[in-house]
């Protein structure tokens, strides 16, 4: 059985470094801070694909080329070209399918590095209030965050500069970017209907809570909504239920657990908040078709095209 692996920044090196066709990642590597410039990005999706991995790092990408669709925080993600995406610290991810083409750049950066690059104030977005989100970039959003991240890996590869320089240019670049997210929020809630915010949020609250949290009225209290109101409103907009969003994040969480943990069924219905065994079990089986166990040993879940 395979434990869930964290996947950190020496550790991404290392896969770029052991692919065998002489294409080297750049060494502009640290404990603390990564900076890739088009990276074989589509070599690091191989590796990665059909396991799923704890990113202790914080992790911020610009899309240049391509798309790719992973589940991110055990909720399905899709990427595209001329989309900035962000994982915060301790983010859990699968890379499901993407596009031969696909292309970027972006940095990694530990919780220490940032708390010193950060001394005096933190941007919004990188102060545990989000977990992951994505969003397209104008074409002259993108062409700043490229010159500012161009800069800062010229000076990595300098290797001669000050470590304060260093400091300022990260900042620099994760303030432009916690700019277009705070813009993107803003024309978002101004420009979409209630509905698609509402659903935004709810898909929000079901990744931070769904495994304590499993019925709707703590979402419908949460959102100011009655649970009524609320289910009718999210299968209007998404053509599923609050429920079955829930019992979907639920399923997705438990099935990390099982296939990547040594974790008893017991152990794991009591994380997840089932008054008992046999009940976890009843509602896994309804959901995919197999108990626990079988999916543990190697099933593949018969009412879902993931496993």
């Amino acid at each position: 059985m395979k434990k869930l692996k964290q996947f950190n920044l020496r550790q991404l090196n290392d896969v770029f470094r052991s692919t065998g066709d002489g294409q080297e990642l750049d060494d502009h590597v640290s404990e603390n801070l990564i900076i890739v410039r088009n990276p074989p990005i589509k070599r690091l999706l191989s590796q990665l694909s059909g396991q799923t991995y704890v990113m202790p790092e914080m992790r911020v990408v610009v899309m240049t080329r391509g798309w790719a669709e992973p589940t991110i925080n055990l909720m399905p993600r899709r990427f595209e070209a001329g989309q900035v995406f962000f994982l915060s610290h301790n983010s859990i991810i699968e890379m499901g399918q993407y596009a031969d083409d696909v292309q970027g750049f972006g940095l990694s950066i530990s919780d220490e590095l940032l708390s010193l690059t950060f001394r005096q104030a933190m941007p919004r977005m990188f102060d545990g209030r989000v977990r992951d989100f994505s969003f397209a970039l104008a074409p002259e959003e993108m062409g700043q965050l490229e010159a500012l991240h161009s800069l800062l890996y010229r000076m990595k590869e300098n290797r001669q500069h000050a470590s304060q320089v260093m400091l300022h240019l990260v900042a620099a670049f994760l303030w432009q970017v916690d700019y277009y997210w705070s813009r993107y929020e803003d024309e978002y809630r101004a420009t979409h209907s209630r509905e698609q915010q509402i659903f935004s949020d709810f898909v929000q609250l079901v990744s931070q809570y769904a495994a304590q949290e499993h019925n709707i009225d703590f979402y419908a209290q949460r959102l100011f909504l009655s649970p009524r109101y609320m289910s009718t409103l999210l299968r209007k907009v998404s053509g599923k239920a609050a429920k079955q969003w829930i019992d979907e994040a639920i399923t997705t969480r438990v099935k990390v657990s099982l296939r990547h943990s040594d974790k008893t069924i017991a152990q794991i219905a009591a994380e997840n908040n089932f008054p008992n065994p046999a009940f976890f079990c009843k509602f896994f089986k309804r959901m995919t078709g197999l108990t626990p166990l079988d999916y543990r040993e190697g099933g593949n879940d018969k009412r879902s095209k993931k496993s």
